[in-house]
């Protein structure tokens, strides 16, 4: 029963803070440096969320994480598909270490 109880909890207030911006951010005019800063939110993110796993991939050899990175940096400017770009970067990982 308090199994339910906190489920339905945490969905209630997961979607109150989801919900409660959409109808905040329609009345206010936000200023143009900020919605620009706003928009690099999600690749600081991803950023965060990868270069960790880059450095720990072969304890041995930590270059290899770094250049995988940087082939998939490389692919990804010139705006190459992105399952392209993945495999790529696994395959320089793999064949270095």
């Amino acid at each position: 029963m308090w199994v339910m109880i906190t489920i339905i909890g945490m969905a209630i207030v997961t979607y109150i803070s989801r919900l409660a911006p959409a109808f905040i951010i329609g009345r206010f005019t936000i200023p143009n440096w900020l919605e620009n800063w706003l928009k690099c939110v999600p690749y600081a993110a991803l950023a965060a969320l990868i270069y960790p796993g880059i450095l720990t991939v072969n304890e041995h050899k930590p270059f290899v994480g770094l250049i995988g990175g940087f082939v998939a940096v490389v692919l990804a400017y010139f705006r190459l598909h992105i399952l392209f770009v993945i495999i790529c970067a696994i395959m320089t990982a793999f064949v270095l270490s």
